[in-house]
């Protein structure tokens, strides 16, 4: 994928974050329901998280790096 995709697919990653823990798609998972002990909730918002780091630690490796500024030589003016 090239440069403003990769960037794009950024952005796209942390607006779909925060819609992932606003209330309205978050009270979905307030059920009386638990999963080795823990609540329903609790474990939605864990996953989101994990998701969420492991799609920016993908996109973090596929983005290239920025070319470093080369300093000017003190020769030239």
């Amino acid at each position: 994928m090239e440069r403003r995709k990769l960037e794009s697919a950024a952005l796209f990653l942390s607006l779909l974050g925060v819609l992932l823990i606003l209330p309205p798609i978050a009270v979905v998972f307030q059920l009386e329901r638990r999963f080795l002990g823990l609540p329903l909730e609790v474990i939605y918002l864990f996953v989101c998280w994990l998701g969420l780091i492991g799609a920016a630690l993908w996109l973090g490796r596929r983005l290239p790096r920025e070319a470093e500024a080369e300093p000017p030589d003190e020769g030239e003016s």
